[in-house]
């Protein structure tokens, strides 16, 4: 039997039509992605002269575009900024900065940076390094602005350069900050998210030389662009907005000592940190002894506090007197509360803080000094 010819003469074209969608689809696609690089290069150059008008400057040693075809990556060797508007004038080094986001979700931009940090004053070696294992930052971004920051660092640290030394500062194994655009508040307003493990700031603090866990949540009432100006000054502009951090829920361990509390801070007209917490603190009474409350107690730093104990119940300073951190224990847990936290003993005590004098119920503990 005979192919007829009409069948041998039948189109082979539309064999081929799919893979020459394909190849139409790929072609199109090429110069989609080298379009938006161009674009992103020339976004990068606008911000850059923005910043330079505005005294902020920022380089790369070197500076290259990748990521196809999927993605966009900037990555920024050698990357360092010159910050003349901070008080004082401030120059950050750093090896490595790479900036990607995927060109199907432009809003969300993820970097990741290689250490160390080096932070200085203008023209001077620098002051502070910064070093961690692995350090990721996320922003999810509208044309709303910035409506999600993500920081994440694994082993962070943070050292002072002192006479050809490092003296650490700062040290964690995990460090997590979040903070998102908080919905429906009247005034602008930011959640906020912390979670530290294995904290230590021997140098701030011999109570913070031991290894810490804390979790806290709250929301950031004020909340104002954070340009480049100093601390100081934002944190003023701050305060004559009447800004405030309502701390939800807060929890910090370390060894067997747990505490958790909530409240609301804020500053005073002279930089001063002004608020209250309650706080439930288990093993209170390792944690009196070190902040030193016996020292405090013999120099007679509190004796005004004894008296006020005495006034809420006549004979309690006298206690307090006689055995320095069983008594105080004992006149936190008169003004107090005794109770329970995760099943284990504690006491319940307000945590006041009064234009930077600290106190834990009738005890001044210490002194915060101004923040601007």
């Amino acid at each position: 039997m005979h192919e007829s010819p009409v069948a041998a003469r039948r189109p082979r074209w539309p064999l081929f039509l799919p893979f020459g969608l394909v190849v139409v689809l790929a072609v199109l696609w090429s110069g989609a992605w080298y379009y938006v690089a161009a674009r992103a290069q020339d976004a990068i150059a606008d911000w850059r002269a923005r910043e330079a008008r505005a005294g902020r400057v920022y380089a790369c040693g070197s500076q290259t575009m990748a990521g196809f075809p999927f993605r966009i990556e900037v990555r920024c060797a050698a990357a360092n900024a010159e910050l003349p508007v901070m008080a004082p004038p401030l120059a950050l080094k750093m090896d490595d900065a790479l900036f990607a986001w995927q060109i199907y979700q432009p809003g969300l931009v993820i970097a990741e940076f290689a250490g160390p940090l080096t932070l200085g004053e203008t023209g001077a070696p620098a002051s502070l390094v910064a070093r961690w294992r692995l350090a990721q930052t996320s922003v999810r971004a509208s044309l709303a602005g910035a409506e999600r920051v993500s920081i994440v660092a694994e082993a962070p640290s943070v050292a002072r350069r002192e006479a050809g030394s490092n003296i650490e500062v700062l040290a964690a194994q995990h460090l997590e900050l979040h903070g998102r655009r908080a919905e429906g508040a009247g005034t602008p307003a930011v959640d906020l998210a912390l979670r530290l493990t294995g904290a230590t700031a021997a140098t701030l603090h011999p109570l913070l030389a031991q290894p810490l866990d804390a979790d806290a949540a709250g929301v950031l009432h004020g909340a104002m662009n954070v340009a480049a100006k100093p601390w100081p000054v934002l944190l003023k502009e701050w305060q004559a907005l009447g800004g405030s951090l309502e701390i939800s829920k807060a929890r910090l361990q370390q060894g067997e000592v747990i505490a958790v509390g909530a409240g609301t801070l804020r500053l005073t007209p002279r930089g001063g940190l002004d608020g209250a917490m309650q706080v439930t603190v288990v093993e209170l009474a390792r944690v009196l002894r070190a902040l030193d409350i016996d020292r405090i107690v013999s120099q007679g730093e509190i004796g005004s506090a004894f008296d006020a104990l005495d006034r809420m119940l006549p004979g309690l300073g006298a206690i307090a007197r006689q055995n320095a951190t069983p008594g105080i224990v004992a006149g936190l847990g008169a003004i107090g509360e005794n109770t329970t936290l995760e099943g284990k003993p504690a006491v319940s005590v307000p945590l006041r803080f009064d234009d930077g004098e600290v106190w834990l119920g009738p005890f001044r503990v210490g002194r915060i000094a101004p923040l601007f």
